[in-house]
């Protein structure tokens, strides 16, 4: 049986963890500091809770890291000196990656990129992972999480994980910016309209904005990654920065299930820059 330590498990890590004991596997995380509604979401998920990080670590084959990306690096600190199995699953860029890797050179450190809602069904959500990756797909044989191996190295599955959020969450803002500003003008009735009528998905979703907004805290980190991606590749990184400053405004919001359409796009017209 493979004992799996997940740090930092937020709503994702908690499900992929799941999907692990589903698997067959022991997932153990530390709780201390952590709130209620996280704690019950580990227990929910079958998760093994522990003191501190030291007992977590004894004896386990794999660390996931699945977390804000912003703290990735610091989570790697925390581990130094494992010798296991480490996989990164965090939304961060591949120069971020190789400083990862470099922060733990007694491990198998794998680079891992989680594209898809929470796993709870098949065909939902894919794990793409890159590097030494042999012994990680057989943690979720048989479960809702699709893992598929990329060849090369490391940085290969940040790359693809950047590119595809680049265009994913970029599109949703952007949509949600253009129907503020038909509201500010009072022409948002028929910017609808001609939605409609283009069949532009994000666009024309507009239900979707509030449960943008409530994730907005994580995913502007994620667009900063984005930009540093961008800008690594030759390419033009403005796009990403701009759509990271306008999550910013969705501050406020963070995990708010209350939200209306018409507070989420109240919130992008005040000035908080």
């Amino acid at each position: 049986m493979n004992i799996v330590t997940l740090l930092h498990p937020g709503r994702m890590g908690a499900e992929v963890g799941r999907q692990a004991v589903a698997g067959g596997a022991t997932v153990r995380w530390v709780g201390g500091g952590r709130s209620a509604a996280t704690r019950q979401r580990a227990r929910d998920a079958g998760l093994e809770e522990h003191a501190d990080l030291a007992t977590a670590l004894d004896g386990t084959d794999v660390v996931l890291s699945i977390c804000p990306p912003a703290h990735a690096e610091d989570v790697a600190r925390a581990v130094a000196g494992y010798t296991g199995v480490y996989v990164d699953a965090n939304a961060i860029a591949p120069t971020r990656m190789h400083r990862i890797a470099a922060l733990l050179p007694g491990a198998w450190v794998v680079d891992g990129g989680i594209i898809g809602e929470p796993p709870d069904r098949w065909g939902t959500t894919r794990l793409y992972l890159s590097g030494d990756a042999d012994r990680i797909p057989d943690l979720f044989d048989g479960t809702a999480l699709e893992v598929v191996v990329l060849p090369g190295g490391i940085g290969r599955a940040s790359a693809l994980k950047m590119a595809y959020a680049s265009y994913q969450k970029a599109s949703r803002v952007l949509a949600a910016v253009a129907h503020a500003l038909a509201g500010v003008h009072g022409v948002d009735e028929f910017l609808t309209r001609e939605a409609d009528l283009l069949r532009s998905l994000p666009l024309a979703d507009v239900d979707q904005f509030p449960e943008v907004a409530a994730k907005a805290w994580r995913w502007a980190p994620e667009m900063r990654e984005i930009a540093d991606t961008l800008q690594g590749s030759g390419l033009p990184a403005g796009l990403a920065l701009g759509v990271a400053s306008a999550l910013e405004r969705w501050a406020p919001a963070k995990d708010r299930d209350d939200l209306s359409v018409a507070d989420a796009l109240a919130l992008l017209t005040e000035h908080g820059d």
